[in-house]
């Protein structure tokens, strides 16, 4: 059943760090939202006709919320107008889309969460439901700006990259894990490819179930248009070619499906 666009209600808005806004959203999306997921956020710009697909942070199903942590890529673009809503203004939404991690299989399992960039807000809804014998944390951030580093120190064991050193591990996360020998059964993650790429060869070379969420720019969201595809070693159904549509059929998939 296709979702329908509604009218979000903006409850607050708060910036984390240089470019890094945190907004709670009243919207219909958070009844059946699960972590991994995503929303499609509309501007009031009528020059700007497509949505831009924000991953979910945090979910309140008790009051009907949603909170979303998204970084603003530059002026005039529909990120920076989310920055300036303020408390009761409207934001026309679709959503909850994709599907999640599949965080129940870690059950009793030694399981790492790993976040890196743009790519650290959804692990903290999952660090939050997830129920696993032992929970690592482990996060990539490009400087001292940690932004959710309390929320992430509550919800489990944590371990934090820079790029420049300022914090944690220098380096990336893959570097936080050989430095504090770091082990687990399963492995669930989302950032930019190369950082993707780094944690899908390990779980191959270490024979560790790895689920990844895959960063790409989306047009329409709901599986359409075959704008954000990527190569997988099954055909596709859709359109019988071994490709595999992020906003559909993601952002979550085993790493051994597709390619990156």
């Amino acid at each position: 059943m296709a979702k329908q666009k509604e009218n979000a209600v903006v409850h607050s808005q708060e910036q984390l760090a240089d470019g890094i806004y945190s907004m709670w959203i009243n919207t219909e999306a958070a009844k059946d939202a699960k972590p991994g997921q995503f929303i499609s956020m509309y501007t009031t710009d009528g020059s700007k006709l497509l949505p831009r697909p924000i991953s979910i942070c945090e979910i309140d199903k008790e009051n009907g919320r949603l909170r979303v942590v998204y970084r603003v890529t530059g002026p005039k673009t529909g990120t920076e107008e989310f920055s300036k809503l303020n408390t009761g203004d409207i934001i026309p939404v679709i959503g909850p889309l994709g599907n999640g991690f599949p965080y129940e299989k870690a059950e009793g399992k030694k399981v790492f969460l790993m976040g890196g960039g743009i790519g650290v807000p959804p692990i903290l809804e999952l660090a939050k439901q997830m129920d696993c014998e032992k929970k690592q944390i482990v996060v990539g951030y490009r400087d001292a700006q940690t932004f959710l580093k309390e929320e992430f120190e509550q919800s489990g064991e944590l371990y934090i990259s820079t790029e420049d050193g300022s914090v944690g591990t220098k380096g990336n996360v893959m570097d936080a894990i050989r430095e504090n020998a770091l082990e687990a059964d399963m492995i669930y993650a989302c950032g930019p490819t190369p950082m993707l790429r780094a944690i899908k060869q390990y779980a191959e070379e270490n024979g560790i179930e790895c689920y990844i969420s895959l960063e790409e720019r989306m047009a329409c969201g709901i599986g359409a248009c075959l704008a954000c595809v990527c190569k997988s070693k099954e055909k596709d159904a859709h359109s019988n070619v071994n490709n595999k549509r992020i906003c559909k059929d993601g952002p979550v998939f085993l790493s051994t499906e597709v390619e990156i």
